[in-house]
């Protein structure tokens, strides 16, 4: 199985034939599963914008997609924001995200 800890992803920009859109910024989690639903993507143009992890490619160094219509509108963020939850708060200590979305780590007792 595929894995890579969720600090390295986060640190990955988000292009499109190796023209860099933007940056994850918060990586959201099924509301009561631990599977990585997308990115909160802050895109060049300051806007915020989400990318589903179903049409994301996780290279060694990007975060590839094949369009920049798979990025989500700004306006439609919020939606993606009130139905998931950000990975930071699901308590783990260093999280690994898996090829199928699946994040793993003993949770943190803190």
């Amino acid at each position: 199985m595929w894995g890579r800890s969720a600090s390295e992803v986060l640190a990955l920009p988000v292009c499109m034939h190796g023209i860099q859109l933007g940056t994850p910024v918060e990586a959201l989690l099924d509301a009561t599963t631990d599977r990585l639903l997308g990115f909160e993507v802050l895109c060049g143009d300051g806007s915020r914008r989400f990318l589903p992890f179903a049409v994301a490619r996780l290279g060694a160094d990007e975060i590839a997609v094949t369009s920049a219509l798979t990025l989500i509108d700004e306006r439609d963020v919020e939606y993606y924001r009130r139905n998931s939850r950000r990975l930071a708060e699901a308590g783990y200590d260093d999280p690994w995200i898996d090829d199928d979305g699946g994040v793993h780590e003993a949770v943190s007792a803190a």
